[in-house]
């Protein structure tokens, strides 16, 4: 990698600003907020010990929710500094404030090896506005700078990209490194065949994904209500089920790139359909789609049907390389989630390097249970679909480069 991994720095006695991503999900329960699920924090683990047992200060960094520039007590990160605590044995001290005496404070009190969390760096308009004056009051808390926040290396943000231009050396932590490694470095030259697994609502936010892995793919499978789109452009009726009506030219033209680029493009060839989507609907599965047969007028596709699974579990069992990103069916409701759950199941048994590129995937996979079955996890969704399309982050592109 051409940039500085944070085993290039030396850090033992240096005050380290360390972006990391704790935007995780949460619940009120008894008046307290609860972290229902801990997985972003508990993958920044790797960089935050390793910073700790090599003797710096740690001093931590992110962002949680849409504050919108201003201080909002349910976005507070004060929840995660206290889960943090238990998950590394070692206390977190919490500033009130991200920016200025109070952190100043906190910082100066602190020994090698010690660990504090800033406030949400969002309760500043100058984080997402990546003014440079709010960037350099963050640098001046720290001597070195880690970006480990790979779910915000998408964003120009001050704390993922102004920053570095107010430190000594910044580099990418052990997190951020292993989703590049999976995302770019694995699937450079992936082993053949190399499966695609595409799911979600729009065709749009899929766009030059798609283009971009036809040059590595062997077979693409489609699902989700994306799918709606491209059975619309081949003229299957789809009932009421929700379409991109101004993306059916595009979906074409997806269609024949595949067809000039050798590419095994597969729709799903049955379906799900409900009277309506919510738990409790009355559903059927269709028989086999096909320009005269399609969705019911009124009804609306919510999952991938029988017939298709089969035959994807049939592709994903050949496959040597599979890179899954989003759902293939409205799978939030357990009725609707089985086309989803079997395709996790049939990544568990397959002996291909399984990659779940972020999302609602993720979600579908721990969901399952399977999600120790997977080679690996990304933890990024918009991130994660920005790299496989080939394009720089700026979080990854304003690091120091290596020498």
């Amino acid at each position: 990698m051409k940039k500085l991994s944070l085993r290039d720095l030396e850090v033992r006695g240096q005050r380290v600003l360390t972006r990391v991503d704790f935007n995780v999900p949460t619940d009120e329960r008894d008046g307290r907020v609860v972290i229902t699920d801990d997985t972003r924090i508990r993958e920044s683990l790797p960089t935050i010990n390793y910073l700790r047992e090599q003797g710096a200060k740690t001093i931590l960094m992110a962002h949680f929710g849409r504050p919108k520039g201003k201080p909002v007590e349910k976005y507070s990160l004060r929840p995660v500094a206290d889960h943090l605590q238990t998950l590394i044995d070692h206390p977190v001290a919490f500033s009130t404030d991200t920016i200025g005496k109070i952190p100043e404070e906190i910082i100066s009190h602190m020994n090698d090896g010690d660990v504090a969390l800033l406030e949400n760096v969002r309760f500043h308009a100058g984080e997402e506005a990546n003014d440079p004056k709010f960037a350099e009051a963050l640098a001046k808390l720290g001597d070195l700078y880690v970006n480990d926040a790979f779910g915000a290396a998408h964003r120009a943000h001050a704390s993922t990209a102004g920053i570095t231009k107010f430190v000594k050396q910044s580099a990418m932590g052990f997190l951020m490194e292993k989703e590049i490694q999976y995302l770019s470095g694995e699937l450079e030259k992936p082993a053949k065949p190399f499966l695609v697994i595409m799911g979600g609502s729009k065709v749009s936010d899929k766009i030059g994904v798609l283009k971009a892995l036809m040059e590595k793919a062997d077979v693409i499978l489609i699902g989700g209500a994306m799918a709606n789109t491209f059975w619309k452009a081949q003229g299957v009726p789809v009932g009421s089920s929700r379409v991109e009506a101004d993306k059916l030219d595009l979906a074409r033209e997806l269609l024949d790139l595949a067809k000039k680029k050798g590419v095994r493009f597969l729709l799903p060839v049955d379906a799900l359909e409900a009277d309506r989507i919510e738990a409790g609907a009355t559903a059927r599965n269709t028989s086999r789609v096909s320009p005269t047969h399609g969705i019911s007028d009124g009804w609306q596709a919510v999952d991938v049907g029988r017939a298709t699974i089969g035959l994807y579990e049939e592709e994903i069992a050949k496959a040597k390389t599979i890179l899954w990103n989003g759902p293939l069916g409205i799978f939030e409701i357990p009725a609707f989630a089985l086309g989803t759950i079997a395709i996790a199941e049939a990544l568990a048994r397959s002996k291909a390097t399984t990659i779940i590129g972020g999302g609602d995937s993720v979600t579908a996979v721990k969901q399952a249970g399977l999600a120790d079955k997977m080679t690996f996890i990304s933890t990024g969704g918009g991130a994660a679909l920005e790299l496989l399309e080939g394009k720089e982050l700026p979080g990854i592109a304003a690091l120091s480069e290596r020498s």
